[in-house]
């Protein structure tokens, strides 16, 4: 299993785009192996690619709004650029899905998506909080009419808050799980790993079980900073993996 990190942990942590750039080597000195985008600092993806490769990272997937991929146009261009940054997959940090409205759209764009990506070899994903699981519409949750046409990133600290067990929850999703975001945290406040209350090592367990490759490692507020957070939950990973 390797290991990535979601950037956003990091955006405090750069100004610019050469210090985004920089953040690869330190990250692969850390011990990382891959990074999930969540903006690009307006940098051509050619340099970010070029970044990654000096680096020696590799970029397994992205957050962008769903309005990158709503139309056959729009998804094509992002098949071209995860080809550029060497993904196999593009994805979203959430979109709105309150209303069944809302969930039938969402679930429109990821069919289409997915319809124009997976010719390609590139598939489209959503990452959840804790809502998906606590709306139910039509006696579906709004996470599994989702993944009826998205792939899946399952964020298990969110799901741990609303109150599902992560390993049976991965097990259920198996089919659909691109990525796991690992975190922890307590009352809905994001933590290192190990400084929280979820049930991270059940987690880990439930990702060799079904045989994923990457896990992703974010923390929405890391704390003294996102170097120092990360490394020490890089730490609980070399000692619970």
């Amino acid at each position: 299993m390797k290991y990535a990190v979601q950037l956003y942990t990091l955006r405090h942590d750069c100004s610019n785009g050469a210090e985004f750039l920089q953040q690869f080597k330190k990250l692969k000195a850390l011990g990382f192996d891959g990074v999930e985008f969540a903006g690009f600092h307006d940098l051509p993806y050619e340099e970010i690619r070029h970044a990654l490769d000096e680096a020696g990272l590799v970029a397994v997937g992205c957050h962008c709004g769903v309005d990158w991929f709503d139309t056959p146009e729009k998804a094509q261009a992002c098949v071209e650029i995860a080809k550029v940054l060497g993904m196999d997959c593009f994805g979203t940090g959430g979109a709105p899905h309150s209303t069944a409205e809302e969930v039938a759209h969402l679930r429109e764009v990821y069919r289409m998506a997915n319809a124009v990506g997976e010719k390609e070899g590139v598939r489209f994903y959503y990452h959840n909080h804790s809502e998906e699981f606590k709306i139910v519409l039509d006696g579906e949750t709004v996470e599994d009419l989702i993944a009826k046409d998205a792939y899946l990133e399952i964020d298990t600290y969110w799901s741990h808050h609303a109150g599902e067990d992560n390993a049976a929850l991965i097990r259920r999703y198996r089919d659909r799980i691109l990525h796991l975001h690992v975190k922890d945290g307590v009352d809905g406040c994001p933590k290192a790993l190990g400084e929280g209350d979820c049930d991270v090592r059940a987690v880990l367990d439930a990702a060799k079980a079904i045989g994923l490759d990457w896990v992703i490692l974010e923390n929405d507020d890391p704390e003294p900073d996102g170097f120092s957070d990360i490394t020490r939950s890089m730490a609980y990973f070399r000692a619970n993996a």
